[in-house]
């Protein structure tokens, strides 16, 4: 891992999206000002149904009182693993975290904030696995997440609209 500065991780759930969902919005414009897509003008709508989960967890990263990046995501529905499609055979294991979404300001970037943030996400679920969906035209942050332990699986395109992403799943807890 790269050594991140010192930032104030703050952990959040379902109970404060109210008071932190604006924030993660104006994180993630900044993180992709100048290459939002059609889809991703669309954030609004994911940040509220993965934040509608009970099960909801977000990590934001503060530099002060600056947030600098966020992770989140929610326990997957028990029965409804849409990833095993991509395994033959699928793992024992099923408990089923799903990484939604990770974003970094762009000063911010290529130094440990990412990796930082992802574990402070995953620290301490209860889940055997995680599973997330990586833009195939993002090579490199593919490559990233593989350097966490997480391995692509397949590919899957959840919407009509969508890009089509990696099927990337990792044991728990993270190495």
């Amino acid at each position: 891992m790269t050594t991140a500065p010192a930032l104030d991780l703050r952990h959040y759930t379902h109970d404060d999206l109210a008071r932190i969902r604006q924030t993660i919005l104006d994180v993630h414009a900044a993180a992709y000002a100048g290459d939002m897509t059609e889809f991703d003008e669309r954030f609004p709508w994911f940040v509220d149904h993965w934040g509608g989960n009970p099960g909801f967890a977000c990590v934001i990263a503060y530099d002060g009182d600056e947030p600098v990046g966020f992770a989140y995501g929610a326990p997957g529905t028990p029965g409804r693993e849409w990833w095993r499609g991509h395994l033959d055979p699928a793992p024992e294991k099923h408990r089923t975290f799903s990484y939604s979404e990770l974003a970094v300001v762009p000063r911010w970037r290529k130094k440990g904030v990412a990796e930082l943030l992802s574990r402070a996400l995953m620290d301490g679920r209860d889940e055997d696995l995680a599973v997330l969906l990586v833009d195939v035209q993002h090579p490199r942050v593919q490559a990233l997440y593989e350097s966490w332990g997480y391995r692509k699986v397949g590919e899957r395109q959840p919407f009509p609209d969508s890009p089509v992403y990696a099927v990337m799943i990792v044991e728990l807890p993270l190495t």
